[in-house]
């Protein structure tokens, strides 16, 4: 049974010679690097990766490295000192969020303008991810400024009021996520689905998953040291 993820499976099946619609659907993440690059992976995402770049007259290896960057790094244990993880918790999550997050909103601004006639459009899902950008931000400044700190320079000590509201915060974060499945229909874009559209659930996807990752680490792994 193969090990690979859909990235590396993806980047590993010649992505050049991929359609960029098939590339934006497939890699969360992806429709940043096109629109930095100026690549039309919507109406123009019939076009091989190849193709494209040559038009453009960039590198198509140099945008696949691009892409290869996007992928997480491989699964390992995760650090046993406290200022370690919240070191990795504040790479793998806290910034992989607020890279990831505004791309999304955009991606969500644009589906409910043009697409605003169709039954299945989720009408609301930027407003409500502009929302959950917000409480992240402002939950993750928290935990940066003031509790990963105290965690980092005193391990042990017992910090049960301020790991609460984090936990708190944490169950908000959930309901959020309920409300996104929600709005989205289970994440299960319609079968005539556009590549804007694709790539903006295959993006909120992988939100779901890191999110769900990054609170049970905190709330399961590091937060029980220091309570």
């Amino acid at each position: 049974m193969s090990t690979e993820t859909p990235l590396e499976a993806t980047l590993s099946d010649g992505a050049v010679d991929r359609p960029l619609g098939a590339l934006a659907r497939d890699i969360p993440g992806a429709t940043a690097v096109f629109l930095r690059h100026r690549l039309d992976f919507c109406c123009g995402g019939k076009a091989t990766l190849r193709e494209a770049a040559q038009a453009r007259g960039i590198d198509a290896e140099a945008v696949c490295a691009e892409l290869a960057a996007l992928q997480p790094p491989p699964g390992s244990p995760l650090p046993v000192q406290p200022a370690e993880l919240v070191q990795f918790i504040i790479a793998r999550f806290h910034d992989v969020h607020r890279r990831e997050l505004p791309e999304l909103v955009r991606l969500a601004d644009k589906v409910e303008r043009v697409h605003r006639e169709h039954p299945e459009v989720p009408a609301g899902l930027a407003e409500h991810l502009r929302a959950m950008q917000q409480e992240l931000l402002e939950h993750m400044q928290k935990e940066e400024g003031i509790l990963f700190p105290m965690m980092a320079r005193s391990p042990g000590m017992p910090l049960r009021p301020p790991i609460q509201r984090m936990r708190e915060e944490h169950l908000d974060h959930g309901q959020a996520l309920q409300e996104l499945q929600a709005l989205t229909h289970e994440l299960q874009e319609p079968a005539d689905a556009c590549n804007t559209w694709a790539s903006l659930y295959a993006g909120l996807r992988k939100l779901r998953d890191d999110l769900m990752e990054h609170i049970h680490i905190e709330n399961n792994v590091l937060f029980p040291r220091f309570e």
